[in-house]
């Protein structure tokens, strides 16, 4: 089954949206990462920072209702939960980088057998900046790579990256439209296969070798 662009990251999102327990603390990377809050069920209770300096995260704006100086990491306006607060970037960052985030999710233009990422830079083309991604992915407790699994047919999920990495082993789990990977200290293995894909179609466009450790 095709999916669409838009499909393809609601699948991933959703299934995100599951990672998150009742009392996390969590940072969203900018994207695909943020539309995890949309499909948190409502007895999920969790605090989400943005690394601009924001703690509380609600929900995405109403488009007919915005405050422009509300803003999450990535630029789009947001809602501030009850009880949500503003922070410097010293604060925020400190956050990060002590350890009190429990999970964050990225994106990623690579992530490999090893847990090794790299989401901030193609050699050769214009970067903006890494943003937080390195403190992030330093801190956490939990790091979560959420990507589309190939790019223009290309595997993302690697033996080995070939671009400028973020992290070197810090990804526990990858989460594609496709499947769900758990990085262990001998490689991939393959938790889930989502209803979109099979064995056949991972095997073909991931690069890394796995081993299949599904729920019986």
């Amino acid at each position: 089954m095709e999916l669409s662009k838009e499909q393809i990251q609601d699948t991933i999102a959703r299934r995100v949206a599951k990672e998150l327990r009742n009392g996390d603390v969590a940072t969203l990377g900018i994207g695909l990462p943020t539309k995890a809050v949309k499909y948190l069920p409502q007895d999920i209770n969790i605090i989400i920072q943005s690394e601009n300096g924001v703690l509380g995260v609600g929900c995405y704006q109403d488009e007919n209702n915005r405050d422009c100086h509300i803003t999450n990491a990535g630029g789009f306006g947001v809602t501030l939960n009850l009880g949500g607060c503003f922070l410097d970037s010293l604060m925020s960052f400190s956050m990060m980088r002590g350890g009190h985030i429990d999970i964050t999710v990225l994106g990623a233009l690579q992530v490999d057998a090893e847990g090794n990422l790299a989401n901030w830079c193609i050699p050769g083309k214009y970067t903006p900046g890494m943003g937080g991604a390195m403190d992030l992915v330093v801190g956490t407790k939990k790091l979560i790579v959420a990507m589309e699994h190939t790019a223009k047919g290309a595997p993302k999920i690697m033996k080995k990256c070939t671009l400028p990495l973020t992290a070197v082993h810090r990804v526990n789990r990858i989460i594609t439209e496709k499947a769900v990977f758990d990085v262990a200290s001998d490689g991939l293995v393959l938790k889930e296969i989502s209803p979109y894909s099979s064995i056949e179609d991972i095997c073909a466009s991931t690069a890394a070798d796995f081993r299949i450790e599904l729920p019986q």
